[in-house]
């Protein structure tokens, strides 16, 4: 009997100790759990276009900043009409925040200003009514010097100014100030809201957004033209065109910065202390410019980071 007594107090021990330890997992689980702040919801609304250094940087504030992402995209069809869409369907999904690359920002501002509820909008290049706030270069200084640059090697005959994005107010900032300084430089200048049918014999071209200038250089290439093209942009695409020599030069800012600072204005204004930025520097580079440094990290953001 005294054998089966003791058997019984050492499962009894036991059972207590298995039960201290499990205890001892569970409970500063729970403490943890109360602890922990709920992340925020933002929605980003991209363009098919952007690039993916911006992801990456909006990736590196979201988990600095404790923020889900949710990434949206429309198919291209009908640009503004499907962004305005995916833009109400976030605001009625519960988005907290929303970052956006607004490819007609009066449209956005409309359907916003239509809402009950609203949330802190954050604008990637152009900037719109109501806005939290806006990430992008100067724009007009930006259009300026891409002129100017153009002016530099200019020899004579006409320069097409694409304007492939009348409503964005941004690429429209940029293309108004490139057309002063041409025209007062006393250059003739036309503008085209898409890329000319016929373009043998064109001489010059501005382009002011990555998409318009990446379809030019890429027309340029396959039809062997002789056009000197300038543009925007550092994505992949834009820059190995740039390389090749299909582009004379390119007005370039850190995509990874301007993904990062948006998702961090976007989390700071939810929390309600987000402020104003300043814009994002900018640099013209030609191709023979392409692997200095400091051109290198706004082209190869990545491979410059790992030590090249």
């Amino acid at each position: 009997m005294r054998g089966r007594r003791n058997n019984w107090a050492e499962l009894g021990i036991l059972g207590f100790l298995g039960l201290l330890v499990i205890l001892s997992l569970v409970i500063p689980q729970l403490f943890r759990d109360q602890g922990v702040s709920p992340l925020l919801a933002i929605s980003v609304l991209l363009r098919d276009t952007d690039s993916s250094a911006a992801r990456q940087g909006m990736e590196k504030a979201a988990d600095e900043f404790g923020v889900e992402l949710r990434f949206l995209t429309p198919s291209g069809q009908d640009m503004g009409g499907e962004q305005e869409e995916l833009f109400l369907r976030e605001l009625d999904g519960g988005a907290e925040a929303v970052v956006a690359v607004p490819w007609d920002p009066e449209s956005l501002y409309a359907a916003l200003l239509r809402q009950k509820e609203r949330c802190p909008v954050v604008t990637l290049e152009s900037r719109m009514d109501g806005a939290a706030g806006m990430v992008a270069p100067d724009n007009a200084l930006l259009g300026r010097q891409l002129a100017q640059t153009l002016l530099e090697e200019w020899d004579g005959g006409e320069v097409i100014l694409l304007n492939t994005a009348p409503r964005c107010t941004g690429v429209a900032e940029r293309l108004q100030a490139a057309r002063e300084a041409l025209e007062e430089a006393g250059v003739p200048v036309r503008t085209e809201e898409s890329l000319p049918q016929d373009l043998e014999g064109a001489g010059w071209m501005l382009a002011f957004d990555p998409a318009a200038t990446q379809q030019a250089a890429e027309r340029k290439e396959t039809e062997e033209l002789s056009l000197m093209l300038y543009g925007v942009g550092a994505s992949t695409a834009v820059t190995s065109q740039l390389e090749r020599g299909n582009i004379a030069a390119v007005a370039a800012w850190s995509d990874y910065a301007a993904g990062y600072l948006a998702v961090r204005q976007a989390a700071e204004a939810v929390q309600g202390g987000s402020g104003p930025l300043s814009p994002l520097t900018f640099s013209i580079i030609r191709r023979e410019e392409i692997y200095e440094p400091e051109n290198q990290k706004l082209l190869f953001p990545i491979m410059s980071s790992s030590g090249r």
